[in-house]
């Protein structure tokens, strides 16, 4: 047995006691790529253990279909739910159990919570509205809007002078999606506006918020402009999915048509990071137009 194979047996000797081993009291990395797992594939017939793992976009079930490899390379392009096919004059079996499933999921997104040291973990600084839990947050959306006196008091506090951009992050009705995008795209907004020499303030995180908490800021800050990362209501295809609602002057009362917004930023949509760069530009093209929203787009009609 040669070096190689031995260091190969050691490894799989850690692994399946369950633990990792160290290079140098460093993390483990492996010099071989791991498999990665690839979404499952489904024919009429089969049995799946967890419909959720099966692609949307490959999931045909008409039978006998009259071109049915056309239209499965145009499913291919949207993971609606096409061709799901039917059973008499219902749906089948296995598309009502990924319609529940996915419903669940959506479900659990609304009304699961980051973790308690979200904001401290990512060095933002944490506030809440005056909702005061998940359900009157749910229910009384103008709550969501607005803070209470501790809480505005709390961000004067680490604003030395009014910011030219001031950057929230804000928990909205998808606390998954907020985990899964709002910081790779918050480092890349950053990133993107230092390049340009563009100012920003401390960065809140606001538990319980609505888009409208962003106007709120802006009258206690005195920001020129705010951007909010929310999580938004979650659908049937993603519980993932993040926007990005951009306003010029933010100030209690400011009309929603101010808003430029950046939609649909998750995994299956526009990327994190990705969207965090295009931010950054929209953000320098909204301050030198001095408007967001319906009139920016007026503007660049003309």
């Amino acid at each position: 047995m040669n070096k190689q194979e031995l260091s190969l047996l050691v490894e799989e000797l850690l692994r399946s006691m369950g633990t990792q081993p160290t290079v140098k009291a460093s993390e483990y990395k492996a010099t071989k790529k791991e498999p990665q797992p690839q979404p499952e594939e489904y024919h009429d017939g089969d049995f799946a253990p967890d419909v959720t793992k099966l692609d949307l976009r490959k999931l045909y079930l008409v039978e006998k279909p009259h071109d049915g490899e056309k239209f499965r390379r145009m499913k291919e392009k949207t993971p609606a739910r096409l061709g799901s096919g039917r059973a008499g004059a219902r749906y089948k079996t296995l598309t009502m159990l990924r319609f529940r499933a996915d419903h669940a999921a959506a479900q659990d997104a609304v009304w699961s919570e980051l973790e308690a040291d979200f904001a401290k973990e990512h060095d933002l600084l944490p506030t809440k509205t005056k909702c005061d839990n998940k359900d009157e947050y749910l229910t009384r959306p103008d709550l969501g809007r607005c803070f209470d006196e501790h809480n505005a008091k709390a961000i004067k506090g680490v604003i030395d002078a009014p910011p030219r951009v001031q950057l929230v992050v804000g928990d909205g009705l998808s606390s998954a999606a907020i985990s899964a995008n709002a910081m790779d795209c918050m480092a890349a907004i950053k990133d993107g506006l230092k390049l340009r020499g563009i100012q920003t303030g401390k960065d809140i995180f606001v538990k319980y918020c609505r888009v409208g908490a962003g106007d709120a800021i802006g009258d206690i800050t005195g920001c020129e402009l705010v951007c909010v990362l929310v999580g938004e209501r979650p659908g049937l295809v993603t519980d993932k999915s993040m926007s990005a609602y951009i306003t010029y002057k933010p100030h209690t009362g400011v009309s929603e048509s101010s808003r430029t917004v950046v939609s649909n930023i998750h995994d299956g949509g526009t990327p994190a990071a990705e969207a965090g760069a295009y931010i950054a530009e929209l953000i320098e093209t909204i301050l030198k137009k001095k408007v967001s929203g319906v009139g920016l787009h007026l503007e660049a009609a003309q």
